[in-house]
């Protein structure tokens, strides 16, 4: 077990508070000039993600202010050590890993804080550092061996082939992945996703998460993803990736997950392609005996994916549709014209009992989750899915 940290590291952490809420972003930004000077870490991020007002550095600068703030209190960041530690392992972030992130840390701190930067602050922040990484290193560790040892799961990446390729829209198409050595997969949980590696050209790769959109099976996974606008990964599967081709994949995880435990009702929300790990939940749990209603907000039926399926699937379904075009049907491709807001979903759900999962553009998210909460709808009885990084907390 790691060992506490002391009074003297705890009050040095806190005296740092002032600065790096000051020059936190400039921290960060060193931070990832240093980091991604090495191509082994570079390979890890989403490059597009590092560019202009960066929502990973944000999201980064955010996290280590908070570290600092609640220094004394770690229990209060669980949540989201839980969730790094999901992504880092789908990501298959290793031990040696933190090493690299430790050096442009103590590098960046020097860069921006100067002579502020002293030996005592150095020397506080690097063990407060370590604390936290082998903290993140313990529950990795877990969660890989939990992955590896069940039945169907494996360790590190396995080689998957597209067996199956399906277009829902224009934009967004389905991709069956079955393993090539012809073994079972772990039934993930409904709502996690794959983190897949691609080999774009002979001399790039890139790794990204899709959320699965079938139900657990043993068998066979599939991610349905929105071809974005210059988007590497999606554009290689888009327009590349064929029938047969071969791609690795790590298993699934994810802390957004469908449970009915103590769940009197179930409200699913999504915006767009937000509604893949929507359909595995509802595939999942269809006749279960939890009543599942599901309102998706799409611009228009054009690029409203999975329509009849949903349909079919949830007990209630709701559309909106922003800008509905002529051949679409009211009460038929949709109920509602316009976006989905916190007062409606208050208003026609049973917000006093009911718990709800939402996933979409961050946007969308933070309406829905920020209004719910204003109508007060209980924390814990909101549960939502970031699609890139965090940059801020609900």
């Amino acid at each position: 077990m790691t060992a506490p940290l002391s009074e003297a590291t705890l009050a040095t952490i806190e005296a740092t508070v002032p600065a790096l809420e000051a020059a936190g972003g400039q921290v960060v930004q060193r931070l990832y000039h240093h980091l991604l000077a090495d191509p082994e870490i570079r390979s890890l991020f989403n490059m597009s993600h590092q560019e202009g007002e960066s929502p990973q550095h944000k999201a980064l600068a955010g996290a280590i202010l908070a570290y600092a703030q609640n220094i004394r209190q770690p229990q209060v960041l669980a949540a989201a050590i839980e969730r790094i530690a999901q992504k880092h392992v789908a990501l298959q972030i290793m031990p040696h890993h933190y090493d690299a992130v430790e050096k442009a840390l103590m590098a960046a701190l020097g860069d921006v804080l100067g002579e502020a930067a002293t030996p005592e602050i150095a020397a506080a922040w690097q063990t407060a550092y370590r604390f936290l990484a082998s903290v993140l290193i313990d529950r990795e560790k877990t969660l890989y061996e939990a992955s590896a040892s069940a039945p169907g799961g494996w360790d590190g990446w396995r080689r998957f082939m597209i067996t199956e390729k399906h277009q829902e829209t224009a934009e967004i198409a389905s991709f069956v992945l079955k393993p090539v050595d012809g073994g079972a997969v772990a039934k993930h949980l409904p709502g996690q996703y794959l983190t897949v590696l691609l080999s774009i050209t002979e001399v790039e790769t890139v790794r990204r998460n899709y959320s699965i959109s079938c139900a657990p099976n043993g068998d066979a996974y599939r991610i349905t993803v929105k071809h974005a606008p210059q988007g590497k990964a999606s554009g290689w599967l888009h327009t590349v990736a064929q029938v047969g081709d071969e791609i690795d994949v790590a298993a699934p995880a994810g802390h957004f997950y469908l449970d009915l435990k103590d769940k009197s009702e179930v409200v699913l929300v999504s915006g767009g392609v937000g509604l893949t790990p929507m359909i595995s939940m509802l595939e999942a749990t269809s006749g279960a005996g939890v009543p599942i209603t599901y309102i998706h907000a799409a611009r228009s039926g054009t690029h409203h994916a999975m329509g009849a399926h949903h349909r079919a699937l949830a007990d209630r379904s709701v559309v909106f549709y922003d800008t509905p075009e002529a051949a679409d049907a009211v009460g038929v491709d949709y109920e509602h014209k316009g976006q989905i807001s916190a007062d409606w979903l208050a208003d026609e759900t049973k917000s006093k009992t009911a718990d709800y999962y939402i996933c979409g553009p961050t946007p969308f998210m933070r309406s829905i989750v920020t209004g719910l909460k204003a109508r007060g709808v209980a924390a814990e009885r909101i549960h939502y899915e970031f699609f890139g990084p965090e940059s801020e907390s609900f």
